[in-house]
C-alpha cells in the first residue's frame, strides 16, 4: 500500500484519493470539463476582443500614403487672404477622398510663431477646412478674418487658432512647397497645438496641449 507521501506525489487520481476517480486517469473528469469550458470561453472572448483591439491600434501603425497635390501658381495666392482649393487626399474613392484646403502666401507680419516664421520651411500656409471639434467643414470669412464652423459654433483666427467654441486645438495644416515650375504643392496633413507646434495627424476632438498629446495615438505619415 502506498504511503501518504507517495499518494500525494502520484500522478494518478486514484492514488491521490480524489473523489470520483477512476483507475488509470491522471485528471478528473470534472477538472477536465472545467478546463475545457474555460478554454472555450477564452477562445470565444478572444474572437471578438482581438479584432476590436486591432481596429483600435491600427491607426498607431498605419502610414498614410505620401502625395503632393498641385494647388495652383504662386501668384494665385495673396499673403493676407485665403484661397480655397480642392485637393485629393485619397485617390480612387471619388469625392470622398477630396477635401478643401485654404491656402495663402507666408506673411512675415502674421506668421511670427516659432514654427511658422521661416518662409523657407513654410512658403505657403495651408489650413484644413475640417473643424478640430467634430470634423465639420469650416468657412473662411474674409471680412471678419475668421474661420467659422456652422455645426457647434467653433471660431478660429487667421492663423487657424481657436478663439471661440468647443474645438480642442487649432485647425490642422498641410506641408507646402513650390515646384520648379512655380506651382504651389500641398503635402501631407499634420496637427498643431495652441502654440502651432507640429504633431503627427490627430482625429477630431483630440487635444494636443498638456496631457492631451499623450492620451491619443499618433497617426504616422510620410513627410518626405
Amino acid at each position: 500500500m502506498p504511503s501518504k507521501h507517495d499518494r500525494y506525489k502520484s500522478k494518478y487520481t486514484v492514488d491521490r484519493q480524489v473523489p470520483g476517480a477512476f483507475e488509470g486517469e491522471t485528471i478528473t473528469r470534472r477538472r477536465f470539463m472545467t478546463g475545457t469550458a474555460h478554454t472555450a470561453g477564452a477562445v470565444a472572448a478572444a474572437s471578438f476582443t482581438l479584432p476590436a483591439l486591432g481596429l483600435a491600434l491600427a491607426p498607431v501603425f498605419e502610414r498614410e500614403p505620401h502625395r503632393w497635390e498641385i494647388a495652383g501658381p504662386v501668384d494665385m495666392f495673396p499673403d493676407d487672404n485665403y484661397i480655397p482649393v480642392v485637393v485629393t487626399l485619397a485617390a480612387g474613392i471619388g469625392q470622398v477622398g477630396k477635401t478643401t484646403v485654404y491656402v495663402r502666401k507666408h506673411n512675415a507680419a502674421l506668421d511670427t510663431d516659432a514654427y511658422d516664421r521661416n518662409p523657407r520651411t513654410h512658403p505657403f500656409i495651408a489650413l484644413s477646412d475640417r473643424c478640430a471639434h467634430a470634423g465639420c467643414p469650416v468657412r473662411w470669412v474674409p471680412a471678419a478674418e475668421r474661420f467659422a464652423c456652422p455645426c457647434h459654433g467653433g471660431v478660429y483666427d487667421i492663423l487657424g487658432r481657436r478663439v471661440g467654441g468647443p474645438p480642442p486645438r487649432p485647425l490642422d495644416r498641410f506641408f507646402t512647397r513650390v515646384s520648379k515650375q512655380g506651382l504651389v504643392e500641398i503635402g501631407p496633413r499634420y496637427s498643431v497645438n495652441s502654440e502651432l507646434k507640429p504633431f503627427s495627424p490627430r482625429g477630431p476632438g483630440e487635444p494636443l496641449d498638456g496631457l492631451g498629446q499623450y492620451l491619443y495615438p499618433a497617426q504616422f505619415d510620410e513627410r518626405k
